[in-house]
Protein backbone atom coordinates (compact mmCIF):
# COMPACT_ATOMS: atom_id res chain seq x y z
CA UNK A 1 0.00 0.00 0.00
CA UNK A 2 3.11 2.62 0.33
CA UNK A 3 4.55 2.13 -3.09
CA UNK A 4 2.48 4.90 -4.52
CA UNK A 5 5.44 6.97 -3.13
CA UNK A 6 8.03 6.01 -5.24
CA UNK A 7 6.22 7.30 -8.35
CA UNK A 8 4.62 10.18 -6.34
CA UNK A 9 7.38 11.49 -3.92
CA UNK A 10 9.98 10.75 -6.54
CA UNK A 11 8.30 12.70 -9.01
CA UNK A 12 7.65 15.83 -6.93
CA UNK A 13 11.66 15.64 -5.95
CA UNK A 14 12.39 15.62 -9.53
CA UNK A 15 10.27 18.69 -9.97
CA UNK A 16 11.23 20.29 -6.67
CA UNK A 17 7.88 19.93 -5.40
CA UNK A 18 9.75 19.64 -2.06
CA UNK A 19 6.78 20.40 0.17
CA UNK A 20 4.51 17.95 -1.51
CA UNK A 21 6.65 15.39 -0.76
CA UNK A 22 5.74 15.48 2.95
CA UNK A 23 1.99 15.67 2.20
CA UNK A 24 2.39 12.48 0.26
CA UNK A 25 3.94 10.93 3.06
CA UNK A 26 1.72 12.04 5.56
CA UNK A 27 -1.14 10.74 2.75
CA UNK A 28 0.37 7.55 2.90
CA UNK A 29 0.67 6.74 6.21
CA UNK A 30 -2.92 7.43 6.75
CA UNK A 31 -3.97 4.83 4.43
CA UNK A 32 -1.37 2.24 5.72
CA UNK A 33 -2.98 2.76 9.60
CA UNK A 34 -6.31 2.77 8.35
CA UNK A 35 -5.30 -1.11 6.57
CA UNK A 36 -3.73 -2.04 9.31
CA UNK A 37 -6.67 -1.60 11.96
CA UNK A 38 -8.80 -3.74 9.06
CA UNK A 39 -5.87 -6.11 9.05
CA UNK A 40 -5.25 -6.29 12.82
CA UNK A 41 -9.27 -7.16 13.02
CA UNK A 42 -8.94 -10.02 10.89
CA UNK A 43 -5.34 -11.52 12.46
CA UNK A 44 -7.22 -11.07 15.91
CA UNK A 45 -10.27 -13.40 14.32
CA UNK A 46 -8.11 -14.94 12.66
CA UNK A 47 -8.57 -18.76 13.41
CA UNK A 48 -12.09 -18.48 13.26
CA UNK A 49 -11.62 -16.96 9.80
CA UNK A 50 -9.07 -19.75 8.71
CA UNK A 51 -11.32 -22.51 10.11
CA UNK A 52 -15.02 -21.00 8.13
CA UNK A 53 -12.59 -20.75 5.32
CA UNK A 54 -12.21 -24.53 5.52
CA UNK A 55 -8.74 -24.91 6.30
CA UNK A 56 -7.23 -27.35 9.05
CA UNK A 57 -7.64 -26.71 12.31
CA UNK A 58 -4.81 -27.54 13.84
CA UNK A 59 -3.05 -24.92 11.03
CA UNK A 60 -5.85 -22.66 12.10
CA UNK A 61 -4.82 -22.59 15.72
CA UNK A 62 -1.20 -22.44 15.20
CA UNK A 63 -1.29 -19.50 13.01
CA UNK A 64 -4.00 -17.51 15.16
CA UNK A 65 -0.83 -17.82 17.97
CA UNK A 66 1.46 -16.40 15.84
CA UNK A 67 -0.48 -14.02 14.09
CA UNK A 68 -1.87 -12.09 17.53
CA UNK A 69 1.60 -11.16 18.66
CA UNK A 70 2.50 -9.89 15.48
CA UNK A 71 -0.32 -7.14 15.21
CA UNK A 72 1.57 -4.62 16.44
CA UNK A 73 3.79 -4.93 14.21
CA UNK A 74 1.91 -4.39 11.39
CA UNK A 75 1.69 -0.61 12.17
CA UNK A 76 5.01 -0.15 12.54
CA UNK A 77 5.59 -1.82 9.09
CA UNK A 78 3.23 0.14 7.39
CA UNK A 79 4.46 3.24 8.69
CA UNK A 80 8.55 2.16 8.07
CA UNK A 81 7.83 1.06 4.23
CA UNK A 82 6.26 5.00 4.27
CA UNK A 83 9.74 6.35 5.38
CA UNK A 84 11.93 4.26 3.73
CA UNK A 85 10.29 5.09 0.52
CA UNK A 86 10.43 8.63 1.50
CA UNK A 87 14.09 8.81 1.88
CA UNK A 88 14.76 6.29 -1.10
CA UNK A 89 13.27 9.14 -3.87
CA UNK A 90 15.81 11.76 -2.14
CA UNK A 91 18.48 9.17 -2.23
CA UNK A 92 19.41 9.07 1.08
CA UNK A 93 20.69 5.73 1.27
CA UNK A 94 23.04 6.23 5.03
CA UNK A 95 19.99 6.61 7.40
CA UNK A 96 18.46 3.73 5.45
CA UNK A 97 21.35 1.17 6.27
CA UNK A 98 21.84 2.38 9.87
CA UNK A 99 18.34 2.20 11.04
CA UNK A 100 18.07 -1.60 9.10
CA UNK A 101 21.49 -2.81 10.59
CA UNK A 102 21.00 -1.58 13.77
CA UNK A 103 17.80 -3.13 14.78
CA UNK A 104 18.71 -6.23 13.09
CA UNK A 105 21.40 -6.92 15.45
CA UNK A 106 19.19 -6.14 18.19
CA UNK A 107 16.22 -8.50 16.29
CA UNK A 108 18.94 -11.40 16.88
CA UNK A 109 19.29 -10.50 20.38
CA UNK A 110 15.44 -10.20 20.86
CA UNK A 111 14.47 -13.02 19.68
CA UNK A 112 16.92 -15.05 21.27
CA UNK A 113 16.04 -13.69 24.82
CA UNK A 114 12.13 -13.81 24.12
CA UNK A 115 12.26 -17.66 22.35
CA UNK A 116 14.38 -19.21 24.92
CA UNK A 117 15.67 -17.74 27.77
CA UNK A 118 12.09 -16.03 28.72
CA UNK A 119 10.55 -19.27 27.71
CA UNK A 120 7.55 -17.34 25.49
CA UNK A 121 8.83 -19.93 22.24
CA UNK A 122 6.66 -19.82 19.30
CA UNK A 123 4.97 -16.82 20.97
CA UNK A 124 8.46 -15.04 20.97
CA UNK A 125 9.24 -14.90 17.79
CA UNK A 126 6.58 -12.08 16.45
CA UNK A 127 6.48 -10.61 19.56
CA UNK A 128 10.42 -9.96 18.78
CA UNK A 129 9.51 -8.40 15.20
CA UNK A 130 7.08 -5.86 16.31
CA UNK A 131 9.66 -5.05 18.75
CA UNK A 132 12.26 -4.62 16.05
CA UNK A 133 9.83 -2.98 13.75
CA UNK A 134 8.79 -0.30 15.88
CA UNK A 135 13.01 0.54 16.96
CA UNK A 136 13.35 1.13 13.29
CA UNK A 137 10.57 3.04 12.92
CA UNK A 138 11.15 5.00 15.75
CA UNK A 139 15.06 5.73 14.62
CA UNK A 140 13.92 6.71 11.19
CA UNK A 141 11.04 8.98 12.00
CA UNK A 142 13.22 11.03 14.58
CA UNK A 143 16.16 11.12 11.66
CA UNK A 144 13.31 12.88 9.69
CA UNK A 145 12.15 15.30 12.40
CA UNK A 146 15.06 16.62 13.55
CA UNK A 147 17.68 16.41 10.36
CA UNK A 148 17.47 19.60 8.83
CA UNK A 149 18.35 17.74 5.38
CA UNK A 150 14.51 17.34 5.55
CA UNK A 151 13.67 20.86 6.26
CA UNK A 152 11.89 21.25 2.73
CA UNK A 153 10.16 18.01 2.10
CA UNK A 154 9.00 17.31 5.91
CA UNK A 155 6.94 20.74 7.12
CA UNK A 156 5.03 19.15 9.93
CA UNK A 157 1.18 17.83 10.00
CA UNK A 158 -0.76 18.89 7.53
CA UNK A 159 -4.76 18.61 7.07
CA UNK A 160 -3.57 18.57 3.04
CA UNK A 161 -2.56 15.16 3.16
CA UNK A 162 -6.20 13.70 3.60
CA UNK A 163 -6.92 15.30 0.27
CA UNK A 164 -4.76 12.62 -1.42
CA UNK A 165 -5.48 9.23 0.21
CA UNK A 166 -7.66 8.33 -2.89
CA UNK A 167 -6.34 9.41 -5.51
CA UNK A 168 -2.85 7.53 -4.23
CA UNK A 169 -4.76 4.83 -3.70
CA UNK A 170 -4.57 4.37 -7.64
CA UNK A 171 -1.10 3.60 -7.50
CA UNK A 172 -1.49 1.56 -4.60
CA UNK A 173 -3.42 -1.36 -3.94
CA UNK A 174 -0.96 -4.36 -4.44
CA UNK A 175 -2.80 -7.13 -6.37
CA UNK A 176 0.14 -8.84 -7.27
CA UNK A 177 1.10 -9.59 -3.70
CA UNK A 178 -2.53 -10.73 -2.47
CA UNK A 179 -2.43 -13.22 -5.29
CA UNK A 180 0.37 -14.72 -3.84
CA UNK A 181 -0.95 -14.64 -0.44
CA UNK A 182 -3.84 -16.75 -1.79
CA UNK A 183 -2.31 -19.16 -3.11
CA UNK A 184 -1.43 -20.53 0.51
CA UNK A 185 -4.64 -20.10 2.02
CA UNK A 186 -6.01 -22.41 -1.34
CA UNK A 187 -3.18 -24.66 -0.58
CA UNK A 188 -4.83 -25.55 2.90
CA UNK A 189 -7.64 -27.19 0.82
CA UNK A 190 -5.61 -29.72 -0.70
CA UNK A 191 -5.57 -33.24 0.38
CA UNK A 192 -2.74 -33.76 3.35
CA UNK A 193 -3.29 -29.74 3.96
CA UNK A 194 -0.20 -29.23 5.88
CA UNK A 195 2.49 -30.49 4.14
CA UNK A 196 0.64 -28.10 0.79
CA UNK A 197 0.68 -25.43 3.35
CA UNK A 198 4.10 -25.84 4.08
CA UNK A 199 5.21 -26.53 0.61
CA UNK A 200 3.33 -23.49 -0.83
CA UNK A 201 4.64 -21.38 1.67
CA UNK A 202 8.17 -22.38 1.11
CA UNK A 203 7.66 -21.31 -2.93
CA UNK A 204 6.14 -17.98 -1.85
CA UNK A 205 8.50 -17.55 0.72
CA UNK A 206 11.58 -18.16 -1.95
CA UNK A 207 10.33 -16.10 -4.29
CA UNK A 208 10.18 -13.35 -2.30
CA UNK A 209 13.76 -13.53 -1.11
CA UNK A 210 14.82 -13.67 -4.51
CA UNK A 211 12.79 -10.60 -5.67
CA UNK A 212 14.05 -8.75 -2.51
CA UNK A 213 17.44 -9.23 -3.80
CA UNK A 214 16.56 -7.32 -7.13
CA UNK A 215 14.70 -5.18 -4.84
CA UNK A 216 17.50 -2.62 -4.62
CA UNK A 217 17.37 -2.24 -8.57
CA UNK A 218 13.41 -2.11 -8.59
CA UNK A 219 13.82 0.76 -5.65
CA UNK A 220 16.73 2.37 -7.65
CA UNK A 221 14.98 2.18 -10.98
CA UNK A 222 11.45 3.57 -9.79
CA UNK A 223 13.26 6.42 -7.91
CA UNK A 224 15.30 7.76 -10.63
CA UNK A 225 12.61 7.14 -13.17
CA UNK A 226 10.30 9.29 -11.17
CA UNK A 227 13.37 11.95 -10.76
CA UNK A 228 13.82 12.14 -14.35
CA UNK A 229 10.34 12.46 -15.04
CA UNK A 230 9.78 15.51 -12.53
CA UNK A 231 12.63 16.85 -14.17
CA UNK A 232 11.71 16.30 -17.57
CA UNK A 233 14.22 14.51 -18.58
CA UNK A 234 12.76 11.70 -20.78
CA UNK A 235 15.38 10.11 -22.25
CA UNK A 236 17.75 9.48 -19.07
CA UNK A 237 14.86 8.00 -17.68
CA UNK A 238 14.48 5.35 -20.35
CA UNK A 239 18.00 4.73 -20.22
CA UNK A 240 17.96 3.57 -16.41
CA UNK A 241 15.55 1.25 -17.12
CA UNK A 242 17.67 -0.23 -19.51
CA UNK A 243 20.68 -0.14 -17.35
CA UNK A 244 18.91 -1.49 -14.55
CA UNK A 245 17.53 -4.23 -16.08
CA UNK A 246 20.43 -6.41 -16.59
CA UNK A 247 22.06 -6.89 -13.45
CA UNK A 248 18.59 -7.77 -12.13
CA UNK A 249 18.42 -10.28 -14.61
CA UNK A 250 21.93 -11.50 -13.75
CA UNK A 251 21.29 -12.21 -10.03
CA UNK A 252 18.10 -13.39 -10.53
CA UNK A 253 19.70 -16.14 -13.17
CA UNK A 254 22.51 -16.63 -10.15
CA UNK A 255 19.53 -17.60 -7.66
CA UNK A 256 18.09 -20.01 -10.30
CA UNK A 257 21.79 -21.72 -10.63
CA UNK A 258 21.72 -22.05 -7.02
CA UNK A 259 17.86 -23.33 -6.48
CA UNK A 260 18.45 -26.03 -9.27
CA UNK A 261 22.01 -27.35 -7.87
CA UNK A 262 20.79 -26.72 -4.31
CA UNK A 263 17.29 -27.19 -3.81
CA UNK A 264 17.95 -29.56 -0.61
CA UNK A 265 20.35 -27.13 0.88
CA UNK A 266 17.81 -24.56 0.36
CA UNK A 267 14.80 -26.59 2.05
CA UNK A 268 16.33 -27.57 4.96
CA UNK A 269 16.46 -24.44 6.33
CA UNK A 270 12.89 -24.50 5.85
CA UNK A 271 12.28 -28.27 7.03
CA UNK A 272 13.55 -31.29 8.09
CA UNK A 273 10.77 -33.22 6.67
CA UNK A 274 12.06 -36.12 3.74
CA UNK A 275 8.58 -35.45 2.37
CA UNK A 276 8.62 -31.94 2.06
CA UNK A 277 11.93 -31.81 0.55
CA UNK A 278 11.25 -34.17 -1.87
CA UNK A 279 8.37 -32.27 -3.07
CA UNK A 280 10.17 -28.98 -2.79
CA UNK A 281 12.75 -30.67 -5.49
CA UNK A 282 9.48 -31.36 -7.94
CA UNK A 283 8.46 -27.87 -7.70
CA UNK A 284 12.02 -26.40 -8.46
CA UNK A 285 11.98 -26.27 -12.06
CA UNK A 286 8.38 -24.43 -12.03
CA UNK A 287 10.01 -21.77 -9.30
CA UNK A 288 12.89 -20.98 -11.04
CA UNK A 289 10.92 -19.99 -14.36
CA UNK A 290 8.66 -18.10 -12.18
CA UNK A 291 11.48 -16.41 -9.87
CA UNK A 292 13.16 -15.14 -13.74
CA UNK A 293 9.61 -13.71 -14.92
CA UNK A 294 9.14 -11.71 -11.47
CA UNK A 295 12.63 -10.68 -11.21
CA UNK A 296 12.50 -9.05 -14.56
CA UNK A 297 9.02 -8.16 -14.34
CA UNK A 298 9.74 -6.47 -11.04
CA UNK A 299 12.18 -3.94 -12.29
CA UNK A 300 9.48 -2.62 -15.57
CA UNK A 301 7.18 -2.06 -13.08
CA UNK A 302 8.94 -0.26 -10.96
CA UNK A 303 7.20 -0.99 -8.04
CA UNK A 304 5.91 2.36 -7.80
CA UNK A 305 4.60 2.10 -11.48
CA UNK A 306 7.31 4.72 -12.63
CA UNK A 307 7.26 2.85 -16.12
CA UNK A 308 3.44 3.49 -16.37
CA UNK A 309 4.36 6.98 -15.84
CA UNK A 310 7.27 7.05 -18.75
CA UNK A 311 4.88 5.27 -20.85
CA UNK A 312 2.23 8.24 -20.73
CA UNK A 313 4.99 10.57 -21.09
CA UNK A 314 6.09 9.07 -24.35
CA UNK A 315 2.49 9.28 -25.91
Amino acid sequence: MCGALETLCGHAYGAKLYRTMGIYLQASMITAIAVSCILAVVWWFSESILIALRQEPAVAHAAAVYMRPLIPALFAYGLLQCLLRFLQTQSAVAPLVVCSVGPLALHVLITYVLVHPAGMGFVGAPLAAAVSLWISFLMLASYVKYSKRFSETWQGFSTEAFEHVLPSMRLAIPLEYWAFEIMVLLAGLMPRSELSTSLIAMCVNTEAVSFNVTYGFSAAVSTRVANELGAGNVEKAKNVVRVTLKPSVILALTIVLFLVFGHNIWANLFSSSPDIIREFAYMTPLLSISILLDSAQGILSGRGHSLHTLTTYLV
